[in-house]
């Protein structure tokens, strides 16, 4: 069979939409570094630090759902552009923001370029054929690379200049962006959902249950993914006291396969399938979480020759390469994921990435906060991986039950019915 061929244009769309992300990502997981000189100079404790870092991925989450709406309706080159222009003033303010209450409300702001995730989702995939939308929205959603970029410049930025420089920078460079997307980018009056379709029509699928099976499934490879990629930094820190830029560049081991991978997960998916990329993925994370969560111990034992010692825990080395695999395996279901989507809901892209991106960020936002409250709480810093493991299990008990319990009963592919 011959392949469909794919519009000119489409790759220009795609290279230009998925630098955009990057830089929107660059700029949403900014807190990731900087927030560590903030927290310090603003004498912070864990609780309050995640939600200093988590403030961003809040507005970035809530207007998922509009921007995807608004990008069936407009069309992504318009709500895009738009978007990116408006966050370059709270970028640069950022820089003079000198209490606690200034960071938060700004990074309320800043978190609008989060938002670009559900404008270039049903942007690009529309301008692809559904046999490749897998491999067009996994090479765009590899835009998450920018958390790894971000920490790659931010410490030689931070240490060379300080803190307040880097949303200098991230402003300039946002607002360079902006000029190369609308110069690059193409607009097809196809794509656009038709007028007679209600805002209360595209948020329908709300109330099918495989939506929020696909929610619980991104809070986790997406959600998880946001928060670990701001916590990690000051982790690394914190656990084994390295200088913030060797801890910026071991995080970025996590980042960087997080990100950048994920365009393979999307050709994993059109090849394999949604499900059974999907089904691997919560396995792999639930053995490295497992062994994530285990804190430094030392235990004494009594043997016949007196009392002995030992320790066990993961140095850093190990730590690093459980973090990259489990990466690895969040790039692979983010993609995934959104193959579900692109499935089950050709025709209302936009408005069903919206509410799973919400879903995801939010996932991403509330995360953070929790990993501090539970520090604060048992003084535990693996705690954060105790939490996560916890959530994938309930994916994977969900999707045992909705999706492979099914399919061995029945002897049938996963079915197209709500479950």
């Amino acid at each position: 069979m011959t392949a469909t061929p794919v519009d000119r244009r489409a790759w220009s769309v795609l290279a230009v939409s998925t630098l955009a992300f990057t830089v929107c990502f660059m700029v949403w997981m900014m807190f990731g570094v900087i927030g560590i000189p903030i927290k310090k100079q603003l004498g912070l404790n864990a609780t309050e630090f995640g939600l200093l870092t988590a403030m961003p991925v809040l507005t970035g989450s809530l207007v998922r759902v509009p921007l995807g709406i608004w990008t069936d309706r407009y069309g992504g080159r318009i709500v895009m552009a738009l978007l990116m222009a408006a966050t370059v003033p709270a970028i640069w303010l950022m820089a003079y923001a000198t209490q606690y209450w200034h960071f938060l409300v700004i990074g309320l702001f800043v978190g609008l370029a989060g938002g670009s995730f559900s404008v270039g989702t049903p942007y690009v995939a529309r301008w692809f054929p559904k046999s490749r939308q897998g491999m067009a929205m996994g090479v765009y959603g590899a835009g998450n690379s920018g958390s790894a970029v971000n920490k790659f410049v931010a410490p030689v930025l931070l240490v060379s200049f300080g803190w307040a420089m880097v949303p200098q920078v991230y402003a300039a460079i946002m607002a360079g962006t902006v000029v190369l997307f609308w110069l690059f980018s193409h607009s097809n009056p196809a794509h656009l959902v038709a007028s007679n379709v209600s805002f209360r029509e595209q948020l329908k699928g709300l109330k099918d249950p495989r939506v929020l099976k696909y929610c619980q499934y991104y809070s986790i490879v997406f959600g998880g993914y946001v928060a670990l990629a701001l916590w990690m930094v000051q982790y690394y820190v914190g656990e084994f006291s390295l200088d913030i830029r060797v801890a910026a560049l071991l995080a970025a081991c996590f980042s960087l396969p997080g990100g950048v991978l994920r365009a393979i997960g999307g050709l994993l998916s059109d090849k394999y399938g949604a499900h059974k990329v999907t089904w691997w993925v919560m396995w792999v994370s639930w053995i490295c979480l497992f062994l994530l969560s285990y804190p430094q111990t030392d235990f004494t034992v009594v043997t016949i020759a007196g009392a002995r010692t030992f320790h066990i825990g993961l140095n850093v080395y190990a730590f690093t390469a459980l973090l990259a695999v489990l990466g690895v395996a969040f790039a692979f279901g983010k993609a995934s994921v959104f193959k579900y989507i692109s499935d089950d809901y050709p025709g209302n892209i936009g408005a069903i990435s919206g509410i799973v991106g919400l879903a995801g960020g939010l996932g991403g936002f509330v995360l953070p906060i929790l990993f501090g409250a539970l520090l604060d709480l048992t003084g535990v810093r693996s705690s954060a991986f105790m939490l996560m493991y916890g959530v994938v299990w309930v994916s994977l008990i969900w999707m045992y039950w909705t999706e492979v319990r099914r399919t061995d009963v029945m002897g049938a592919p996963r079915p197209a019915a709500p479950c």
